[in-house]
């Protein structure tokens, strides 16, 4: 396995202009209004090493909401406050080769999701968080990533609103059928919930300090809880390309619909990106590019 920190900057730069050249395969989400004006070509990286390096290029001001890239963290969140029992109770941890919305999916599960990484098992864990209501339990989240990660996360009101103007009719569907086989007690708390820990937003540096919470060993996070969460980002943080991404790339990657996308480089470190055009499956077309070239080039795969 080679090192992150090996890489030079220049041949970064190269990476980088070359996987934006691909971003015009993919196209900006339309469902969330605020998020369907994003430019298809901004792009940003910032690369976060355990040895405390640093390297940023792109659009590195930009903030947009994590949307499921959230998912790794809350499903961290809660094996670290309830435990590796009661969390692998409610959700499995099994790639699903049907959309990251999938109802079908669910119904054919009997109702449990089948892993924290796609919509019904972030819904379900939604449910779960501490808190007596959904701003509340954004706000204990957030706090606690800000406060382990050293982020300046925050949920972006704004963002929510957006969301919320056009809620979606599937999540409504599968929450209902969560609710039907008992597998969450409120459904308007947990999708609500789920609407606003999506909404927390940032830049790509404050989702590179998350990532290094799953990256390095730390005494404030159980190494098992790390190890669950990468094995699962690694089979299922990318839905139904999961599988094939593993062998291209061989890193722990998760991806929202906003165009962000975080890395993880066990033991050394985390890569985030953003880049808002998307594949047909709801991947960041560039992001992913930039992700295979680095792995490739630097020999990162956890399998080499």
């Amino acid at each position: 396995m080679g090192k992150l920190e090996d890489i030079n900057i220049n041949h970064l730069s190269l990476w980088v202009q070359q996987a934006k050249t691909l971003a015009a395969q993919g196209s900006v989400i339309q469902r969330i209004p605020i998020l369907s004006v994003a430019n298809p070509y901004w792009f940003a990286v910032h690369i976060c090493c355990q040895s405390g390096e640093n390297y940023t290029l792109g659009d590195n001001a930009c903030i947009f909401p994590l949307m499921s890239v959230i998912k790794p963290f809350s499903f961290l969140y809660l094996l670290e406050h309830l435990g590796t029992e009661n969390v692998l109770n409610w959700v499995g941890v099994e790639p699903s080769a049907m959309p990251f919305n999938s109802l079908e999916q669910l119904m054919t599960d009997s109702g449990k999701p089948r892993n924290p990484m796609i919509n019904s098992g972030a819904i379900t864990l939604a449910d779960k968080l501490p808190g007596k209501n959904g701003n509340h339990r954004t706000q204990l989240f957030c706090q606690w990533l800000n406060k382990l990660a050293g982020s300046q996360l925050y949920l972006d009101l704004e963002m929510l609103a957006s969301v919320r103007a056009t809620r979606s009719q599937i999540n409504v569907a599968i929450a209902q059928y969560l609710y039907q086989t008992q597998h969450i007690e409120n459904i308007e708390l947990a999708l609500d919930t789920y609407e606003q820990i999506c909404c927390i937003s940032g830049t790509v540096e404050d989702l590179a300090k998350l990532g290094k919470l799953l990256a390095c060993a730390s005494s404030f996070i159980s190494s098992q809880h790390r190890q669950i969460v990468n094995a699962v980002m690694l089979t299922c943080g990318l839905y139904e390309a999961s599988p094939q991404y593993a062998v291209k790339i061989g890193l722990p990657i998760k991806s929202g619909i906003s165009g962000a996308l975080i890395t993880i480089v066990p033991g050394q470190g985390a890569i985030a990106s953003y880049s808002p055009a998307l594949d047909s499956i709801g991947n960041s077309v560039a992001g992913l590019t930039l992700m295979e070239t680095l792995s490739q080039n630097l020999q990162l795969s956890i399998f080499s």
